[in-house]
C-alpha cells in the first residue's frame, strides 16, 4: 500500500465556502476609496433583505498601536457599544475562525486590492492599469468587468488571462450603479440554496408505546405521508433513522438517511442531515404532528426567510418557536454544533437565541403533537370533527 492509498481521516461532504462565506466577491482594480464606495452601495441597497458583510485590510501604513486592553496583554477584548458590538482580537484570524465569524452572512464584498475572495469584480481602471496586472493570478472566478471613466475596454493581459472574457458582462462604473446593483441581487437569488424535506421518524415514542411514525392517520403510514406532502416543496425528501437498522424497514420507494450523530434525538437527525448535504436547507417535521396539513407547510415554505437562520412557527403555549416543524438554512448547521459543543442538545433553545423568522401559524391546531395516549384523544377527536366537517351535505 503505497501513501497515497491510505486515508488517515474519513471524507466528509465540506460546504461550498469560500474565504469567508459561501456568496463572496472581491472587488479589485480601483482605488480603495472607489471599492469602498461601491461597497456602501451595494450594501445599503440589498442590506434589508440580505444580510451583509464587507472585508478589508487597514489602509494605515504605519505601525498602528493595540487598542485598548490588547496593549496591556490581553487577548480578546469585547465592548458592546449599545446599538452595535465591537470586538478586538489580539492575534488575526485564521481562515477556520474568519470563516466561522462570516457563515452567517448572505453577501460578503472584499477589498480586493488586499483580500481575496472565491469569486471577483474587476474594475478596469486606466491608472490602475500595473496594480491589476499583479493580481491576474487572484483572477479565478471573475464575473463582472466595471469601466471606469478612464477605460473603454480590457487590456491585452484580461483578454489573455481569461480566455473567456467575452461571455463576462461589462458595466460602467459611475453611469450604471443600479444595474450593478441588479448583478448582486441576481446572484443572491440564484444562491438560494435548495431545500430539502426531513421527516423525522426516528423517536423511540417511549411515551406513547409505539410507533408514531408508523400510525395510519391518512390512508398511510405518518412517515410516508409527510414525506408525500413535502414531496411539492423540497428538491428531496428523506425520512430520518435513528439507525442503519430501522433505516432498512423504510419502503423503497422513499429515501432516507440515518443518524451520524447518534443519541441526540431530533437535534441529531438534523446535525445528520446536515452532514450528508451542508449546502441544502432542510424543512424539518416531526411525525407526532398529525394535523400538520399541505396548508401549513405551503404558508412555511412561502414565507422562507433565507437571510435567516431558520424559518419557524411561534408555538401556541409560551410563542417559543416550534423547532420540528422549522425550515433551517444552511448557515444553521454551524450554529448548531457550536451549541452541542457547549452542552445543549435542544433545537428550541438554539432557535430562541438565533436570528429566526417567526411565523404565525394559519390554524394553530396543525401545532399540536402527539405524545401521551391522553394527547392522542383529543387529536382523535379534531380529526372526527374535521372529516365529519369535510363530508357535511
Amino acid at each position: 500500500m503505497t501513501l497515497n492509498d491510505h486515508k488517515k481521516h474519513p471524507a466528509i461532504t465540506r460546504p461550498a465556502m469560500g474565504y469567508f462565506a459561501r456568496n463572496e466577491w472581491a472587488i479589485l482594480g480601483g482605488p480603495c476609496t472607489v471599492i469602498k464606495f461601491l461597497a456602501d452601495q451595494v450594501i445599503t441597497a440589498l442590506s434589508a433583505q440580505y444580510r451583509c458583510a464587507y472585508a478589508d485590510t487597514s489602509h494605515n501604513d504605519d505601525m498602528v498601536g493595540l487598542p485598548g486592553k490588547l496593549a496591556g496583554g490581553a487577548a480578546l477584548e469585547y465592548t458592546d457599544q449599545i446599538n452595535h458590538a465591537q470586538l478586538n482580537f489580539k492575534a488575526a484570524l485564521t481562515p477556520f475562525t474568519q470563516r466561522e465569524l462570516f457563515a452567517g452572512m448572505d453577501l460578503v464584498l472584499v477589498n480586493g486590492n488586499h483580500q481575496q475572495a472565491k469569486a471577483q469584480v474587476v474594475i478596469i481602471d486606466t491608472n490602475k492599469r500595473a496594480s491589476l496586472q499583479k493580481r491576474v493570478a487572484q483572477l479565478t472566478h471573475v464575473q463582472l468587468f466595471l469601466l471606469a471613466d478612464n477605460a473603454d475596454g480590457l487590456p491585452d493581459f484580461i483578454q489573455q488571462a481569461l480566455p473567456n472574457w467575452q461571455q463576462i458582462p461589462i458595466l460602467k462604473l459611475n453611469d450604471d450603479t443600479a444595474g450593478i446593483i441588479s448583478f448582486f441581487r441576481a446572484q443572491l437569488q440564484q444562491a438560494r440554496p435548495v431545500l430539502n424535506g426531513l421527516v423525522l421518524a426516528g423517536g423511540k415514542s417511549t411515551r406513547m408505546g409505539y410507533d408514531k411514525a408508523a400510525v395510519n392517520w391518512y390512508g398511510k403510514q405518518q412517515r410516508y405521508h409527510l414525506a408525500d406532502l413535502l414531496n411539492k416543496h423540497c428538491a428531496g425528501v428523506y425520512i430520518s433513522c435513528r439507525d442503519a437498522a430501522q433505516q432498512n424497514e423504510v419502503d423503497a420507494g422513499y429515501s432516507s438517511l440515518h443518524d451520524t450523530f447518534t443519541g441526540l434525538g431530533p437535534y441529531g437527525a438534523i446535525l445528520s442531515a446536515f452532514r450528508e448535504q451542508p449546502d441544502a436547507a432542510w424543512l424539518v417535521i416531526a411525525c407526532d404532528l398529525p394535523l400538520a396539513d399541505a396548508g401549513v407547510l405551503q404558508h412555511l415554505a412561502d414565507n422562507r426567510n433565507t437571510a435567516a437562520m431558520a424559518t419557524a412557527y411561534r408555538g401556541t403555549d409560551q410563542g417559543f418557536p416550534e423547532p420540528l416543524i422549522t425550515i433551517y438554512e444552511p448557515k444553521a448547521y454551524p450554529v448548531l454544533l457550536q451549541y452541542l459543543a457547549q452542552g445543549y442538545s435542544c433545537p428550541r433553545k438554539v432557535l430562541i437565541n438565533s436570528d429566526v423568522a417567526l411565523l404565525q401559524a394559519p390554524n394553530p391546531d396543525a401545532l399540536a403533537n402527539v405524545n401521551t395516549p391522553e394527547e392522542l384523544d383529543r387529536i382523535k377527536r379534531i380529526l372526527h370533527q374535521k372529516i365529519a366537517g369535510t363530508h357535511a351535505p
